[in-house]
């Protein structure tokens, strides 16, 4: 199979979140198992061409395209993974793409006004330059909004282009909360026939323009990144944010697969950023880690003793800080420690510097993006926190098994197909955290407490650590389920 995959972020080069992780891994495994692969996305001004030793693709140039009633000159630059076989593109267009955010401007906090352009345009060249290339596609795999277009083009202003005829899509939903949504006046501006649009059509959504509402209905197959949340988004409006019937009416191509771990970043055997490598043979190395953890933080390593609870994410009511809140008086009655991780909204902000002045041996707050302390707290906490709202995935969950960190989490999403919940009954021997059902502040509380209850069961407890670190997420099994979903997308017949 040939296949295109297209991401408004890859890792290492862009990142805002976990589909850059994806981006950077699933093409890397897809790769010469039984696909050719080439992998597109923006050229942004924070990717340094130097850096990433990116060299122009000589033998296609002059290479334009009309958009929003005027013509966009753009550049291609590659880099190429020989050992993996796979080639990444760059769409340059330093008027649209060289600015300093990825979709927001840092100086107003907005998104780009003109971000209904950008991702259009950024659609249309990846298919202006599959064709310049020669490289047919069987499969284009588009994620998110910013690449939804590439569907609904295929299926409307392209839909007689000879070099597609054949060509089937798939869009990956990383959380259909952002739908790219824009005033209908845009449509005008996407070289799309006016014929398309109308009320309830692929394109319109209460009055509104929808990126990915379009994507959902073009494409062959939908996929979102965990089973669970495949189900949620087609149940109600607090899930499927007003797509739910859309999602509903695609439920015999939507499917879910869970998110990977790159393994070779993420495992406590392999990170070179932790004071002591471990593994579950070796589970005495992981307390020097809490050590260092503790001294890395400014706390005292004497309470490597007590349970410590990491905490790293976005500080949102969708990641659950509501019921921190709510639970904060009580949940320091238990003696824990505490380390977070993280930014968001500035009343979260707030919440966690009260708690570490109130706890200032016990509570350690970084309010910040830092990935090496990212990788501490993996390594060092005992319990890992994640009691989000609504969580497509997650991925800090699988990181958290891989290093014995025994996760607590609402049942919910990804959350909920990855950890197998202690409770009690008939299942101890195949737990591998605690979840809990209802979203509510004393539904969290007890999961926590129930933890602590096992963490002074030292032998339980350690079986439970083990069981966990025993757990494969590797994107080698991800791999295998998206080549399924492209076999599955080119036995669909052709739409009429």
């Amino acid at each position: 199979m040939n296949i295109a995959y297209v991401a408004s972020e890859i890792a290492p080069y862009s990142k805002t979140g976990g589909l850059a992780d994806v981006a950077g891994s699933l093409p890397q495994q897809i790769a010469g198992k039984r696909a050719n692969v080439v992998l597109f996305s923006p050229k942004y001004g924070s990717i340094a061409s130097e850096q990433w030793d990116l060299f122009r693709v000589s033998d296609i140039s002059d290479l334009s395209l009309w958009l929003a009633g005027r013509q966009y000159c753009f550049t291609i630059l590659q880099k190429q993974d020989k050992k993996r076989m796979l080639k990444t593109y760059f769409v340059e267009c330093d008027e649209l793409f060289d600015r300093p955010g990825m979709y927001v401007d840092p100086k107003t906090g907005k998104d780009y006004p003109d971000n209904d352009i950008r991702f259009a345009f950024f659609a249309r060249a990846v298919l202006i330059t599959l064709e310049k290339l020669g490289f047919k596609p069987d499969i284009i795999h588009v994620n998110d909004w910013q690449s939804a277009l590439i569907p609904a083009y295929l299926k409307t202003a392209e839909r007689d282009h000879p070099f597609f005829k054949d060509t089937k899509t798939v869009l990956t939903i990383h959380n259909v909360a952002y739908q790219g949504l824009f005033p209908q006046e845009s449509f005008e501006k996407l070289g799309i026939n006016k014929q398309f649009l109308y009320p309830a059509s692929p394109f319109e959504f209460w009055g509104k323009l929808n990126y990915l509402k379009a994507g959902v209905v073009y494409s062959d197959v939908v996929n979102t990144v965990s089973e669970t949340y495949a189900q949620e988004i087609q149940s109600s409006n607090e899930f499927g944010f007003g797509l739910e019937g859309v999602l509903r009416d695609k439920r015999n191509s939507l499917f879910g697969v869970v998110n990977g771990v790159d393994y070779a970043t993420w495992s406590p055997e392999n990170d070179t950023v932790i004071k002591r490598p471990y593994n579950a043979n070796n589970l005495e190395e992981k307390l020097e880690n809490k050590r260092e953890l503790l001294r890395y933080c400014g706390l005292s390593a004497k309470r490597a003793d007590k349970p410590l609870i990491g905490i790293i994410g976005r500080l949102t009511d969708q990641k659950g800080f509501d019921l921190v809140e709510e639970i904060s008086d009580e949940l320091f009655k238990d003696d824990i420690t505490l380390i977070l991780l993280g930014t968001g909204d500035e009343k979260y902000h707030k919440l966690f510097q009260k708690l570490e002045k109130r706890y200032s041996d016990r509570v350690s707050t970084h309010l910040k993006f830092d990935e090496h302390l990212a990788h501490l707290i993996e390594a060092g906490a005992d319990i890992f926190l994640m009691p989000s709202r609504f969580e497509p995935c997650g991925l800090n969950q699988l990181y958290s098994l891989r290093y014995g960190t025994v996760p607590i989490a609402h049942k919910t999403g990804g959350l909920a197909d990855t950890i197998i919940n202690y409770d009690g009954n008939g299942n101890k021997r195949r737990a591998t955290g605690f979840l809990f059902d209802e979203y509510s502040g004393e539904a969290l509380l007890q999961a926590i407490r129930n933890a602590l209850e096992l963490y002074n069961k030292t032998r339980s407890w350690r079986a439970m650590m083990k069981r966990g670190m025993k757990q494969d997420f590797s994107w080698k099994k991800s791999a295998k389920k998206y080549l399924e979903l492209y076999e599955k997308a080119l036995g669909i017949k052709a739409a009429t």
